[in-house]
């Protein structure tokens, strides 16, 4: 075992979320000093909660939109911190901005004082709602800067484009990955996009909520392999944006469909309104993520939703246990601080 001080050290924003939690295990799993850092705003220590204790990982609570300090050295920064859902983004919409844009200017000004590589989260919201499908790399995209969406999709944009500048500028060592529609355990169930919803609803019983007709399309990535994906991209010597996600594409009235299949309730849509530039298709072209990288999705969806519905599973219950105590106590003065108290350890609990 690597002695600590010949550890690779390495940063990891958005550490407490649903995609930053698992790649802190999968680096402190291969060895790497990991310190993650979240505000916590759409983060869950609970995601994170098992790895407290371990010598090699510490945990920072920070906003990285304001100035970030990391004492020591640092090999490797994954910017992985922002809202990712539209319920959060919307609601949120300055705070998208600035975690896209000044807090990834002080992630790049970090990594150029110690000399390390970043990779940057982006994601296939650049595209907009794409003209060209499947999406290439070299898309420019179809985003309206003004419309509902714009704050994220602008700051993604936005992240890019600086990050390409310290690229180009000052030489530094920088990776973008673009990532396309992924799910797995540690998703929250109120997260607002398509799969917990569907998975959420029907084990609750409800109808299915589909925006528009249901016939626009996504493409849904396991979360393992995604991780695999960013992985192979950070130790990769290619600097320009790379498309990880599951080409095999689906629509959202059949995903509904599949998802009734598999929790075993009758399909009974809810027709809504489509939101204001929802994309229409979204499937990555992955020819790049082959070629340069030897990376291809290996969990076909049927794997990958079982994984998860055992994990929704155990939520839901926690849920509602969450909500029969805190009934009982409510009358106690103190409901507020016991209940978050216990939707922690109840949440604590789902970690694998």
């Amino acid at each position: 075992m690597a002695n600590s001080a010949d550890k690779k050290r390495i940063l990891i924003t958005g550490g407490a979320g649903f995609l930053g939690s698992h790649l802190c295990d999968r680096f402190l799993a291969e060895g790497y000093h990991v310190i993650a850092m979240d505000n916590l705003i759409t983060g869950n220590l609970a995601n994170i909660e098992h790895l407290f204790g371990k010598e090699s990982f510490e945990f920072h609570h920070h906003d990285v939109s304001k100035f970030v300090f990391v004492p020591g050295k640092l090999d490797y920064i994954l910017h992985f911190a922002s809202p990712a859902s539209p319920i959060d983004y919307l609601k949120i919409p300055i705070q998208t901005l600035k975690v896209g844009s000044l807090g990834t200017h002080n992630l790049l000004g970090l990594a150029r004082v110690k000399g390390a590589r970043v990779l940057i989260a982006s994601t296939s919201e650049v595209y907009g709602d794409p003209e060209v499908h499947p999406q290439v790399e070299e898309y420019y995209g179809n985003v309206n800067p003004v419309g509902p969406r714009g704050c994220y999709d602008e700051a993604k944009r936005f992240q890019e484009a600086i990050t390409m500048a310290y690229h180009n500028h000052h030489g530094l060592e920088t990776r973008i990955i673009r990532i396309f529609n992924t799910y797995g355990p540690r998703m929250r169930l109120d997260d607002g996009r398509v799969l917990p919803a569907f998975l959420s609803q029907a084990l609750r019983g409800e109808a299915l909520t589909v925006f528009g007709d249901g016939s626009q399309t996504r493409s849904f990535c396991y979360v393992d392999d995604l991780v695999e994906g960013i992985c192979r991209l950070l130790l990769s010597d290619y600097h320009l944006p790379v498309n990880i996600g599951n080409p095999s594409e689906i629509t959202i009235k059949e995903f509904g469909e599949e998802i009734a299949r598999l929790t075993g309730v009758e399909f009974k849509p809810d027709y809504r309104p489509l939101p204001t530039n929802d994309p229409l298709k979204r499937r990555p072209d992955i020819t790049k993520a082959k070629e340069i990288l030897g990376w291809e999705p290996k969990v076909d969806r049927a794997e990958g939703l079982r994984r998860t519905l055992e994990y929704f599973k155990r939520a839901c219950n926690c849920c509602r246990k969450t909500t029969v105590i805190c009934s009982e106590i409510k009358s106690s003065g103190a409901y507020n601080i016991e209940c978050g108290l216990l939707n922690f350890r109840l949440a604590s609990s789902l970690v694998p």
